[in-house]
């Protein structure tokens, strides 16, 4: 059993306890792009009680629903995991979310210009994350996997350049999916608004969650043993 106290860094309490991420988000901390900073940090950088998000953590089953656990995977295997479980569904969910999230900045933007700034952030995220996943899958991943076969010198200086490449992407990223929480109300759709609306919010905040764990996983794990190697 994992024990958190407030010197951990973020990543690292979710590397050891993945559902502390769900309290991470709901709090607003940063625990991917950001996530190198210790609890207190974090903590104290929101404005939050300390020991009230030590006591929720503390409050996790850790046997229930922890998933494939990440450490007892080899950087081939937890690619791979990578390809099936997200980039898959991303791209999967992309397409099929835009008609919706179009007919919603259409139908009521007008009275509501939060919506057409939504639709463009959409765009933006979507635009970035197929380029990305693509470049991961063709050139990246390999090279990785390659590098951690046979790090040699010539390989650090190929692999450096493109782990601080995605983990900048990471962030461009992480940007836009904190300004859709922030126009939307932390994804709340308005008492009257119709089922689309609704939709489209609850599938938003889906992808937040599966975007932000996604980015976790490369950049701290990972990422984080390439640069071990480094």
């Amino acid at each position: 059993m994992a024990v958190v106290n407030e010197k951990m860094w973020v990543s690292d309490i979710v590397k050891e306890i993945p559902k502390s991420a769900d309290i991470f988000r709901e709090k607003r901390i940063d625990y991917c792009c950001g996530g190198r900073i210790s609890l207190a940090e974090a903590v104290d950088a929101r404005g939050l009680d300390l020991e009230e998000v030590l006591k929720e953590i503390s409050g996790i089953d850790q046997h229930e629903g922890s998933g494939i656990d990440m450490r007892y995977l080899d950087e081939a295997a937890i690619i791979t995991f990578i390809q099936n479980r997200y980039h898959r569904e991303l791209l999967n969910e992309l397409s099929a979310l835009t008609p919706y999230i179009t007919k919603v900045a259409r139908k009521h933007g007008p009275n509501e210009p939060h919506l057409v700034r939504l639709e463009t952030l959409y765009k933006t995220l979507k635009n970035e994350m197929v380029a990305h996943t693509s470049e991961e899958d063709r050139n990246v991943f390999p090279l990785i996997n390659r590098f951690m076969q046979n790090p040699t010198s010539a390989l650090v200086e190929t692999v450096k350049p493109h782990v601080s490449a995605l983990e900048s992407e990471h962030e461009v990223v992480g940007d836009i999916l904190k300004e859709m929480r922030d126009i939307t109300d932390d994804f709340t759709p308005r008492g009257s608004a119709c089922g689309t609306y609704q939709l489209v919010y609850a599938r938003l905040e889906k992808l937040e969650k599966d975007t932000f764990d996604h980015i976790h996983l490369e950049n701290n794990v990972l990422f984080e043993r390439v640069r071990s190697v480094i």
